[in-house]
């Protein structure tokens, strides 16, 4: 016969755990906010050592990643958790995977500024680093949401991913112009699509966990939403 104080003490236990993996994603995600935070600092001073040491330090995010997943995959095996509790596991288990490639995009941006760092701009950079600042205010606040279940957050920050996705385009464009205009200034300005495209899939990531807070509180996908639907939930926001 299982004992109820046993019970309470597994229940306990497992609180635990959840604590500390929620703990753990913490830390991982400081990690990449900082790679991102100086990844674009480093583009914009083109300040190659600052690239150089977000590069250096994408090592100690891979394995916590490795960390994490093992950590959620135990989770899983020994304790069978149920409905809410499966779902946070489960999407903490996805949730630490987009925070590791968001780190790859901020390597890639690095890498990109390392090679502008010696090189003039093809135009100023203004569009650029609204745009970043517009993927690390997603990423902060799909995180907030994350942590702290809140739902109306998460569909505000999916809701950002179109004004990112213009921007993306927006830059393309201007930059297609330049190269056509002055084919001497193609290498630098593919480097800074490349930037341009990379900070789009971190807001892409943000986005995909927003969806998941979504689905952890309440059960509800919205990855299937239409365009029109980001639109009427930015306007909202925005009244």
């Amino acid at each position: 016969m299982i004992r109820k104080e046993n019970v309470k003490e597994g229940k306990a236990y497992f609180n635990d755990e959840l604590i500390d993996l929620k703990e753990n994603l913490v830390k991982m995600s400081n990690l990449v906010e900082e790679a991102i935070n100086v990844a674009i600092k480093s583009l914009v001073e083109q300040d190659i050592g600052l690239a150089v040491r977000v590069i250096e330090n994408d090592d100690k995010i891979d394995q916590m990643e490795l960390d994490i997943e093992e950590q959620c995959l135990q989770m899983i095996a020994l304790r069978h958790p149920i409905a809410k509790n499966l779902r946070m596991i489960g999407c903490g288990h996805k949730t630490v995977s987009d925070l590791e490639r968001v780190a790859d995009h901020a390597v890639n941006i690095a890498k990109a500024s390392q090679y502008l760092s010696t090189k003039p701009m093809v135009k100023p950079l203004i569009d650029i680093p609204r745009m970043a600042k517009i993927a690390q205010n997603m990423l902060k606040d799909a995180l907030d949401a994350y942590f702290n279940g809140d739902v109306e957050l998460a569909k505000e920050v999916w809701a950002r991913d179109k004004t990112v996705d213009d921007l993306d385009k927006q830059i393309f464009r201007e930059l297609l112009t330049f190269m056509m205009e002055d084919p001497r200034t193609i290498s630098r300005a593919i480097h800074l699509i490349f930037v341009s495209n990379n900070i789009e899939r971190i807001a892409d990531h943000a986005t995909n966990l927003a969806e998941r807070v979504v689905y952890i509180i309440n059960g509800e996908r919205i990855k299937n939403y239409s365009e029109s639907d980001k639109s009427d939930n930015q306007k909202a926001k925005n009244k």
